[in-house]
């Protein structure tokens, strides 16, 4: 895959970049969103493919993307497809800090040093050129506006920006009220944008099942020799871990 165009990852972080302060909306969302953009982008390259509600790598071939190729070796030792909402709801420590690292040496952020009540060291990120934000954003404008169907690169985008709650950021107030009605509704022209957004929204509401487990040896007895083992009641998936602390604060 060339580097003629920004991925999925980076378009949704400079989404969700205020050009104001330099912070992230939605951090925590955002973090499970930046996993599973990089996931369609995996799907839009032709490496990876939904199974049901599972992720199968078809193509294990580097993309030349340093960070979505260490996805997809990850996903390539599985050896087995997997769920969507358990690859999203995995632990991505500093997978936003990676993007904005990276965006800082591409030149379309810049970081901004500072203090937390005078102590903390905080860093904060600037976009270098807000026309590219302006003209991410233009995409889904259009689509909401017109009402014809987008390409799958922004139907995925749509999808992940509502399912990580961007839309009161980019929409906000009750004028927005029905732009934000139609990002969502953006959700269903993109099937792998659709599963992934709806896994990061699974994992937001803690909805997912964990996979069954065979009983106990005394229950199996209980049950009898012929008897079917019951199946253990749904639990959610453990919520992703905190970040770990850092020599820098990055500014949510």
């Amino acid at each position: 895959m060339g580097r003629s165009r920004r991925t999925l990852p980076e378009e949704l972080l400079l989404l969700a970049l205020d050009p104001t302060t330099g912070t992230t909306a939605q951090p925590q969302s955002l973090d499970l969103g930046l996993a599973g953009a990089q996931l369609v982008e995996l799907a839009l390259a032709g490496r990876i493919a939904p199974d049901g509600d599972r992720i199968a790598v078809v193509a294990p071939r580097p993309t030349g993307d340093p960070t979505l190729d260490c996805a997809l070796e990850l996903l390539r030792r599985r050896g087995a497809p997997v769920r969507a909402v358990n690859w999203i709801g995995g632990p991505r420590l500093g997978l936003r800090q990676t993007y904005l690292s990276h965006l800082e040496r591409c030149g379309m952020v810049h970081a901004v040093e500072g203090q937390m009540c005078g102590v903390l060291p905080t860093t904060r990120y600037q976009a270098t050129d807000t026309a590219i934000s302006r003209e991410i954003k233009a995409r889904l404008d259009s689509a909401i506006r017109t009402g014809v169907p987008p390409d799958p690169r922004t139907a995925a985008l749509a999808a992940l920006a509502h399912a990580v709650g961007l839309g009161k950021h980019l929409y906000p107030g009750n004028e927005g009220r029905s732009s934000r009605s139609r990002l969502r509704d953006l959700i269903r022209h993109d099937p792998m944008g659709g599963l992934v957004a709806h896994a990061v929204m699974d994992v937001q509401n803690g909805a997912a099942a964990q996979p069954r487990r065979a009983p106990a040896p005394a229950a199996r007895q209980a049950a009898g020799p012929g008897a079917r083992p019951a199946p253990e009641p749904a639990r959610g998936v453990p919520a992703q871990p905190r970040h770990g602390s850092m020599a820098r604060a990055v500014a949510h």
